[in-house]
């Protein structure tokens, strides 16, 4: 059974009760999921850098490691041991720590595994990525379970300076799924998205952090740590700022702020 079928079969009433179908309830599971010897294939990463704005260079952009780990996350989010159906989870923060820029065509061992979070409504999926046995680059995905309260915030807004306007077309969440392979329903139509309870399509979270370091990219050198948290979704099509002050960011449209984020050396 394909992944996003599974998703969808656990998103039917009763169906956490299958042994094999994910939110059944109980307790995160012990659970690693491993690919060894992956590598990023030049022609996807281009595509990726054209969707999210970066430059096409050898380095992988810092988000593309979650592409490459994408299929894992759904392979975890989809075991019968799941505690919660991946049907309506939202992404509420991300974390990425880059040890060192990683190059397309290395050879990267890739794992995920899920971890409690302090907030019982909400998990973390941890990812790591190791080239040559060394931990290279590492994530954490904070992800909200349906109807469940938001955990306290961390990081505080700010007034930041004008730094460009951009202009996200309705298309936007399908061409990012093309080259991402998140192709959560909320994302790719507004019919889709109407039925889980949103007016229009909105953009993918990992989208609007890989183009806030897109737009910071000469910045971004050496090892450095980016936290953001994703406040309000954006309704596609939209007209968003980004704004800047010293290390810290973020993605408002009017008094909406959609994405606060600040990098770390």
């Amino acid at each position: 059974m394909g992944v996003y079928l599974k998703a969808a079969v656990g998103a039917l009433r009763g169906a956490g009760r299958l042994p094999f179908v994910a939110g059944g309830g109980g307790a995160m599971p012990d659970l690693e999921l491993e690919e060894r010897e992956i590598a990023a294939e030049p022609d996807r990463v281009a595509g990726y850098a054209r969707v999210c704005g970066f430059r096409v260079r050898d380095e992988l952009p810092p988000t593309y490691p979650h592409v490459l780990a994408f299929p894992l996350h759904m392979r975890l989010m989809t075991d019968g041991s799941f505690p919660f159906s991946p049907v309506g989870l939202v992404h509420i923060g991300n974390r990425i720590e880059v040890r060192r820029p990683l190059r397309i065509g290395e050879q990267l061992d890739l794992r995920v595994r899920p971890a409690e979070h302090e907030a019982e409504s909400a998990f973390t999926i941890v990812t790591e990525a190791r080239a040559g046995g060394e931990l290279a680059w590492r994530e954490e995905s904070t992800m909200l379970r349906r109807g469940g309260g938001r955990p306290p915030r961390v990081l505080e807004d700010f007034e930041g300076a004008f730094v460009a306007r951009w202009h996200l077309p309705n298309d936007l969440g399908r061409r990012y799924a093309s080259v991402s392979g998140d192709r959560n329903p909320i994302h790719m139509h507004a019919l889709t998205a109407k039925a889980f309870g949103f007016p229009r399509a909105i953009a993918h979270g990992m989208w609007t952090k890989a183009r806030c370091l897109a737009a910071r990219e000469p910045s971004l050198q050496g090892a450095y740590e980016v936290e953001v948290e994703f406040r309000k979704p954006i309704l596609l099509p939209a007209r968003v700022d980004f704004e800047r002050s010293g290390e810290r960011f973020r993605v408002r449209s009017g008094d909406r702020v959609h994405l606060l984020g600040r990098v770390r050396d």
